[in-house]
């Protein structure tokens, strides 16, 4: 009995405490702290977001390729919106159409009539002081920013930021309707650093939405955190000299750093000013850009694939090197083009025989049909090419990263195409053998590949057998890299056998039977080059050039692809020179070169004679 008494004093004592704490706390609430009856005779909170400044980018060098400056977003609460207000007042002060205006407030009302929506984005400061002063009941303004580009180049590189969609809200829970997100190049592969984090102000709003001061005297609030800067690998000063060169024409530059895998320039032509993006005039210019013909908007330094042509000569060299089918010496004779029954590719005229090094100076046809079919035709490997060659083949093309994506830090990379033997055995029912696919011998028939993709491959050529995966961003503010960027990646070719491929490519440079040499020589810069002429059936050939420099020790690594450019001598080796010149001594000697390529006319009748898009 005792011990039951003594259970009921306990359990009395404790309920006793709980509630002589439960009527302290409501005493302090309701006598004490003045705060809680303020707010509940003020009706409501509003909780406004704080929007972090999205992160800036610099080039190589230190110079702003992306900014952010002041501006404002007019929100609404329809629900304390007062009926009757000066809408037309509103809409001059904010510069927007009546229809508009009512369009855009309908809608916020459908969306939610407590939450905030925006009714008018990227204010000025100017515009937001007047709203201030009209303090129009439901309405007010939050603090953004707006893109900003010093250069106005890079359009397709650096991309742009529009405002979030359903999918965005239903993926990642930090967007809110009226956010914006990175939509293509850096802005979107990089958008989680550069778009800080928000922070949030607590204030007490009255019965007609009008606000009354800071919650708890902001004890509650947190401050936006700004997006982390990012440092770009490109050089801007390259780039705006890459785009010049580039007015007026179809097609792409990519040049890289070989030692780091650095993407020094990425250039799409034609391109946009990225300002045009920006602004409340972004509908329009968007809506223009999409339907032009040849789709500005369209990044072909990585998006697009073609076949690479004459530059691919080269890598069947080294297959050939590799498996033991072809020395340096071997000679073959070239008298218009290769012939085997009644498969002939034809070559245009030069010297007669060459070895590794002339053909490759030359560009002979001939000299690289005899390799393929030496290669997919040993014995060692099934004697033929639908019996293990072929297969045999493409495994060591796509060592060199060709036929996949590079698993770059770049958005929308395309793989390009390097097809197994399955598909020729589907195509062909299982009868054909290396003559059905003679034309991979010179970068033709099913081949494609990126801008992207063979800058890289040159870089691997100048590497002497191994790459790191290209990349647009160098350093990121308090972050590290992906370590993925600094690990080297080694093609199955040994490092010996380059050098006798580089010597071919010196030679196409620097003397004068050589194919780059004419529109590409600049004594001194010991340039590596392989010119292309990739065909076309919708027009005229495509010109391409590849190439390095210098021989030794090489700093840049260079692909030039123009779209109906006709020989890769007459539009794509001069750009492409010109390019290798400007970054490795800051100026070009060439006036004349430059005259000319910006002065080159092309034809695009695959583009100018077809409906917008």
């Amino acid at each position: 009995m005792k011990r039951d008494f003594m259970r009921q004093r306990v359990l009395l004592i404790f309920v006793g405490l709980v509630f002589a704490a439960l009527v302290a706390r409501l005493f302090h609430i309701q006598i004490v702290d003045g705060s809680y009856k303020q707010a509940a005779s003020n009706n409501t909170l509003r909780y406004e977001v704080l929007y972090p400044p999205r992160g800036e980018v610099f080039d190589r060098n230190g110079e702003y390729i992306i900014q952010s400056k002041e501006a404002y977003d007019l929100m609404v609460v329809p629900r304390d919106v007062i009926k009757g207000f000066d809408t037309v007042l509103l809409c001059r002060i904010v510069d927007v159409p009546l229809p508009r205006m009512r369009s855009q407030l309908e809608r916020a009302a459908a969306y939610s009539g407590r939450r905030p929506s925006v009714v008018v984005p990227q204010l000025s400061k100017e515009t937001k002081l007047l709203l201030d002063e009209l303090r129009l009941p439901g309405f007010y303004t939050v603090y953004r920013t707006v893109r900003s580009y010093p250069r106005k180049i890079a359009g397709n590189l650096l991309g742009f930021v529009g405002e979030v969609d359903g999918r965005d809200l239903a993926r990642d829970d930090y967007y809110r309707s009226g956010d914006y997100i990175g939509r293509t190049g850096i802005e979107q592969a990089y958008e989680h650093y550069l778009r800080g984090e928000k922070g949030v102000k607590i204030n007490m709003v009255d019965v007609g939405g009008v606000v009354q001061g800071a919650w708890q005297n902001g004890r509650l609030d947190t401050q936006a955190v700004a997006g982390r800067s990012l440092t770009a690998s490109i050089d801007a000063g390259l780039q705006a000299f890459t785009e010049e060169l580039l007015a007026g024409k179809v097609g792409a530059v990519v040049a890289i750093e070989p030692s780091t895998g650095e993407i020094l320039v990425m250039a799409s032509g034609p391109s946009y000013d990225p300002d045009e993006m920006v602004g409340r005039d972004r509908g329009t210019n968007y809506a223009r850009l999409a339907n032009d013909n040849r789709r500005p908007m369209f990044n072909r330094a990585v998006q697009s694939h073609q076949p690479p042509g004459s530059t691919f000569k080269v890598l069947n060299a080294l297959i050939g090197l590799q498996e033991g089918v072809l020395k340096p010496n071997y000679k073959y004779e070239c008298y218009g083009g290769y012939n085997s029954g009644r498969v002939h590719v034809g070559c245009h005229d030069h010297f007669s025989p060459v070895d590794l090094n002339q053909a490759i100076m030359t560009s002979c046809n001939t000299y690289f049909c005899h390799v393929l079919r030496n290669i997919m035709d040993e014995p060692e490997h099934g004697g033929s090419a639908s019996r293990g060659g072929y297969d045999h083949w493409a495994e060591h093309v796509r060592t060199f990263g060709l036929g996949r994506k590079l698993d770059s830090d770049f958005t929308g990379e395309q793989s390009g195409n390097i097809y197994g033997s399955d598909y020729y055995n589907k195509t062909y029912r299982g009868s054909w053998n290396s003559l059905t696919v003679i034309s991979l011998a010179i970068g033709q028939g099913e081949i494609l590949s990126s801008p992207l993709q063979m800058a890289n491959f040159a870089s691997t050529i100048a590497n002497r057998g191994h790459y790191f995966i290209p990349h647009v961003i160098k350093s990121i503010e308090g972050a590290e890299m992906d370590q993925k960027f600094y690990e080297p990646h080694h093609t199955d070719v040994s490092p010996e056998h380059f050098e006798a491929v580089i010597e071919g490519m010196w030679m196409a440079a620097n003397t004068e039977a050589g194919t780059v040499f004419g529109r590409g020589y600049v004594p001194g810069l010991d340039i590596c080059g392989k010119t292309g002429t990739a065909e076309n059936p919708h027009g005229q050939d495509h010109s391409v050039f590849m190439g390095f420099a210098p021989r030794n020790d090489p700093r840049i690594a260079v692909y030039v692809y123009i779209e109906n450019g006709g020989f890769g001598a007459s539009t794509a080796v001069p750009i492409g020179s010109l390019v290798i010149e400007k970054y490795l001594t800051g100026a070009t000697t060439r006036p004349d070169r430059v005259d000319y390529v910006k002065a080159r006319k092309i034809n695009y009748p695959n583009y100018d004679n077809r409906p917008a898009i």
